[in-house]
């Protein structure tokens, strides 16, 4: 049967009544089949249109990453941002998804640490909802991409991005978002009675990114000569590497301010229930004004330091850039559960918080090329705790749809809910700490981890993508016009400095056994051996 000849949803609906029921009921019965066939309908098209936006800030996070690095390592960047949406997809599908839903039952009071069912998807009906929950894997991967350009290994970022969406992520999502979770606020009996409000991911996606994004560059290392000179010797000022293209920031950041309006308010997951509207509509405003206002306090601090320490103030695009960003990271957890003016003051914090982690960094000669970490990490942690003040209890009770006993302390809240929100911060930093230090830790061992020092000057592009640069902006490659055969040229430079070390070694060891051999006789062995040597 074509598509076209499938029955109406009158005809299918019709077809499941009891015959021997009155005509009325039966009419009931039908009508109430459309509409809950309909409702479905629509809360699979509002998924599929959520899960889009969210997977379209993979192209936020691409340009933005792009903008922000050297023109000799954009394809390297770019790459690393598809390898984790590659990643991310295989990890979840196999095991992530089961570790972090798998056997979810909102009616069963049992807390668990994983889930322990659903693997590659084998029982799972509602498709669409593991489709919007690997778009958040997804997200929680990449954060890490720009922090580590320019220096790191690709083996090492496929293996990362792999293992964090496959097993780290999901054991956070499934103590926060399952109804098994020994954190979660939906389980029968949450935690303290309140549980930890976190609606779309403050510390589930940006916590947990920042913190992995804190242990990768530690260990990583800053880029050559950011932070030291070749002697290895700080130094005074640490020098700046400005990115290739402000125009590309720019377009990244809107591009993941757009995607974040699927973020938030597909969180919901739901648009038909009682009163969702209002729940979807609060969310988008209050991400709206986040937003605003983190960039607007950002980027007036900054002028105001600047001003402060050189007589004249500058408008930084990337400080506003990430103000505007981190407005967004912090009002994520909260954002269906406060007041539009208590959007307003989380996001304002946020850009100060922002700014003043991003500056500490430098002093700590932590090395983040896009300030990834003050953005997710930071701000993450402030907005799970800014829960904990401002939220309100009849706001929870509708975007949750059960009666929380607390609320925020700021509200006149007992501190229980800001109890469980501190909590949650210090448990999810614990657990990724626990799992990803020895996990680069091996990789930095395996010598797996980071780029060698002359892959790193030449331009990761050169190295790892075809012995080409960017080609951006017209400008010819410096390596392009030998194609292939620079690959050559450099293994035989290598050969020749091989040769000229073993020449060297004989030297050596002529040198020091003049007793058996004259100087001369040496030097015409070392001639016969290596005839292009030039023996001085």
């Amino acid at each position: 049967m074509s598509r076209l000849a499938k029955p109406s949803i009158y005809e299918s609906c019709h077809a499941l009544v009891d015959p021997s029921a009155s005509e009325l009921d039966q009419l009931a019965s039908t009508l109430q089949c459309i509409g809950q066939s309909n409702a479905n309908s629509i809360d699979v098209f509002f998924l599929i249109y959520a899960s889009s936006l969210v997977f379209f800030m993979q192209a936020g996070f691409a340009m933005l990453c792009a903008g922000c690095v050297q023109l000799k390592n954009v394809q390297n960047s770019m790459l690393k941002n598809l390898l984790d949406a590659c990643g991310a997809a295989l990890g979840f599908y196999s095991i992530g998804y089961a570790f972090a839903y798998g056997g979810s039952d909102f009616e069963n009071p049992q807390k668990t640490f994983i889930g322990t069912s659903n693997f590659f998807l084998i029982g799972v009906d509602n498709l669409m909802f593991w489709l919007f929950q690997f778009a958040f894997a997804a997200s929680s991967a990449t954060i890490v991409a720009g922090t580590l350009a320019e220096r790191c290994q690709m083996a090492a970022y496929l293996c990362y991005s792999m293992t964090l969406t496959g097993f780290v992520y999901p054991v956070v999502a499934h103590s926060i978002w399952s109804p098994q979770g020994f954190l979660s606020a939906d389980s029968v009996n949450p935690l303290w009675g309140v549980g930890v409000i976190d609606f779309a991911g403050s510390a589930v996606v940006h916590l947990t990114g920042g913190t992995t994004a804190i242990i990768a560059t530690y260990l990583l290392g800053p880029r050559r000569g950011r932070f030291y000179d070749h002697r290895g010797q700080p130094l005074e000022i640490p020098k700046e590497f400005p990115g290739h293209s402000a125009a590309l920031q720019m377009l990244g950041t809107f591009i993941l301010w757009f995607g974040w309006y699927g973020f938030n308010t597909g969180s919901a997951l739901s648009i038909t229930g009682p009163e969702q509207e209002q729940v979807v509509s609060l969310v988008a405003v209050n991400t709206t004004l986040s937003a605003a206002s983190g960039c607007i306090s950002a980027l007036m601090l900054n002028y105001i330091i600047d001003d402060r320490r050189w007589g004249e103030g500058s408008f930084s695009l990337s400080v506003a850039s990430n103000g505007c960003l981190s407005g967004l990271v912090s009002i994520t957890g909260a954002c269906a559960v406060v007041d539009p003016w208590s959007a307003v003051v989380i996001g304002f914090v946020a850009g100060i918080l922002y700014l003043a982690s991003s500056k500490l960094l430098v002093r700590l000669r932590l090395d983040d090329v896009v300030d990834a970490i003050p953005v997710h990490f930071t701000n993450g942690a402030w907005g799970t705790i800014s829960t904990g003040l401002f939220a309100q209890s009849d706001l929870i009770s509708l975007a949750y749809r059960q009666t929380i006993s607390d609320q925020g302390i700021f509200m006149g809240g007992s501190g229980t809910l800001f109890g469980t929100q501190l909590l949650c911060v210090v448990i999810n930093v614990g657990w990724i700490c626990a799992v990803m230090v020895p996990f680069f830790f091996a990789l930095n061992y395996m010598g797996w981890l980071r780029a060698s020092s002359a892959d790193e000057v030449e331009g990761l592009d050169s190295i790892y993508h075809g012995g080409k640069r960017s080609e951006s902006f017209g400008e010819e490659p410096r390596v392009a016009r030998y194609g292939e055969g620079n690959r050559r040229i450099r293994r035989r430079i290598r050969q020749q400095s091989n040769c000229y070390s073993s020449r060297n070694a004989l030297i050596r060891q002529q040198s020091h056994s003049t007793a058996r051999t004259s100087t001369a006789e040496g030097e015409e062995q070392i001639q016969k051996i290596y005839p292009q040597a030039v023996v001085p």
